[in-house]
């Protein structure tokens, strides 16, 4: 499961692997295409009058949901997201081109009245209700810019998504809107509030951390959750009875885990609607399959070799990342992952922009392939070779690779494996299930490398407070536990500012200090391919596009 909250303020850690995708040629074979993020999706458009009422749409997850609360550590990854995203508010959607346009279900209007101080007001849709029919209020978004605000650090928040610059939320004109005071400017505000969830869930660090923990206790979208099955590893949403909107052409979605060798047998076997597809051999056999299209479209999500570098920490040192990137060839890697299926495969060389997108530029030279300047690096470090493996101080380089149990990922690691071998250095693989691996392993630090994905967004200045700033007691997205207080400052500034040519070029600024930093070593960007049912309608490859859950279904 690959869906985004693509008006979201935070990158979301995902699981798969963003390899391989492609079109695919009437002969069944995989047509190369470009990496590159644009302003097209492919998800077969339709008239909702065109689809039967009614319909289940069958959706993966690779585990079930730490937590409903999107917000909180635990929840921000794509598991939850792909709950929230039918059942939860957000004010704005975004189209194929990533332009935002707010989302009239739930507000009517929503404008920055107020460049000084900033001031930003949301008009609620009158008809707007959670799911127990109370109405939506100011008094929703007062109590979770408090909770995000990072001011009272028992709020375990994955982000805090620019509330840590709200000075005050008041009451508009009516309970039915908010006007929201910022004390510094904040670049990215039409991202904040997205998702929305009820006061209850957020006015307490208890509640903030538990209330949700086990169910989505209230929604307010067009679907709601009906069943939550752990035995059977299922989660089931229907139609929201207090839905206001448009009715949606589905009666239901159901959300099963399944490892990911298991999505292209479900594919063929119609246990699937849907399902991410990596790898040459996993489109070519979707594509043949039954009743199966392959849908295609560049995404906002890369994958990356992301380091350890913790006080403590074998590879604290910036110099020992730097020396240990020098060794790995990322365009040897993207190539094994992307010839054939994409176009002049090339690594994604920034830790910010997508290729394709505004403001994209290359800024990995810090990290440059060349592993004699490498081996080089670590003599000088003082690790030197005992056999082969270096050594320093008694200790050996030997590091601890973690990742999703997947063959692509693997096949990753043993590059990468092989690549270190070359300059003493000795990477032992680990995998491990979708369960548990943020919450029990990546989140606590218990690795070296952690490799997985980020599902990025439209407001990409976002990830930079997420996951390059670097708090020790309010980590949030920081899995690498690096960063330094001028690069906090600068991003800092980044985000204060409002003239967006001057905000991306100080982006890039923060984007040439993370390189240097030694922070991760990104990969290859997704090209988004999917195996979607053939007669699912307004729903597949997404891009940058926001789904219309009221519009998806299958047709008559």
């Amino acid at each position: 499961m690959r869906i985004r909250s693509l008006g979201a303020r935070f990158a979301i850690p995902c699981v798969a692997i963003g390899l391989i995708v492609a079109g695919c040629s009437d002969n069944g074979s995989v047509t190369p295409g470009t990496s590159d993020i644009g302003s097209t999706n492919d998800i077969n458009p339709k008239d909702p009058s065109e689809l039967r009422d009614g319909g289940n749409l069958r959706l993966s997850l690779t585990a079930m949901p730490e937590t409903f609360n999107y917000l909180h550590v635990d929840g921000g990854t794509e598991n939850t997201s792909a709950i929230a995203a039918p059942t939860m508010p957000s004010p704005f959607t975004s189209n194929a081109a990533g332009e935002l346009s707010v989302d009239h279900n739930f507000f009517t209007d929503v404008k920055l009245t107020s460049t000084s101080p900033q001031q930003v007001t949301y008009t609620i849709n009158p008809k707007a209700v959670w799911s127990d029919g109370l109405p939506i209020t100011w008094e929703d978004l007062r109590s979770q810019a408090a909770a995000l605000s990072g001011r009272d650090n028992r709020f375990l928040v994955s982000s805090t998504s620019g509330f840590e610059r709200v000075e005050k939320v008041e009451r508009g004109v009516d309970d039915r809107q908010a006007v929201v005071t910022f004390n510094k400017p904040y670049s990215e505000w039409k991202g904040q509030f997205s998702y929305l969830y009820p006061k209850e869930t957020t006015a307490t660090p208890e509640a903030f951390n538990d209330r949700d923990r086990n169910a989505l206790m209230l929604s307010a979208g067009p679907f709601t959750i009906t069943e939550i099955d752990r035995s059977q590893n299922r989660i089931v949403l229907g139609r929201n009875p207090k839905w206001w909107g448009p009715t949606p052409k589905l009666d239901s979605i159901t959300f099963s885990v399944l490892d990911s060798t298991a999505w292209l047998p479900a594919i063929q076997n119609n246990e699937l609607d849907y399902a991410y597809m990596s790898g040459i051999e996993n489109v070519t056999g979707a594509r043949n399959s039954k009743n199966i299209v392959i849908r295609r479209t560049p995404e906002p999500s890369w994958s990356h070799l992301t380091f350890n570098g913790a006080p403590g920490a074998l590879l604290e040192d910036p110099q020992l990342r730097i020396a240990i990137s020098k060794a790995i060839d990322r365009q040897g890697l993207v190539t094994a992952a992307q010839n054939g299926v994409v176009d002049d495969p090339k690594p994604l060389n920034n830790h910010i922009f997508m290729a394709g997108q505004k403001g994209y530029q290359d800024n990995s030279a810090p990290i440059a392939y060349d592993p004699d300047a490498a081996a080089r690096m670590l003599d000088e470090l003082g690790w030197k070779l005992n056999g082969d493996v270096r050594e320093k101080d008694g200790r050996k380089l030997e590091l601890r690779d973690v990742m999703y149990q997947q063959d692509q990922w693997v096949q990753t690691a043993q590059i990468v494996q092989q690549n270190l071998a070359r300059v003493g250095v000795k990477l032992n693989i680990q995998t491990v299930p979708g369960a548990g691996l943020f919450k029990n392993v990546i989140d606590p630090g218990n690795f070296d490398i952690a490799q997985f994905t980020w599902g990025g967004s439209v407001l990409p200045l976002s990830a930079l407070p997420q996951i390059y700033a670097y708090d020790p007691n309010n980590l949030m997205g920081n899995k690498a536990r690096i960063g330094s207080p001028e690069l906090n400052a600068l991003i800092e500034r980044t985000i204060s500012e409002l003239d967006p040519d001057k905000a991306i070029e100080l982006a890039n600024q923060c984007d040439q200090m993370i390189w240097a930093s030694g922070y991760s070593v990104p990969l290859q960007q997704a090209s988004g391919t999917y195996a979607v049912r053939d007669n699912l309608a307004n729903y597949g490859a997404f891009g940058l596009a926001t789904p219309d859950y009221t519009k998806v279904g299958f047709l008559k």
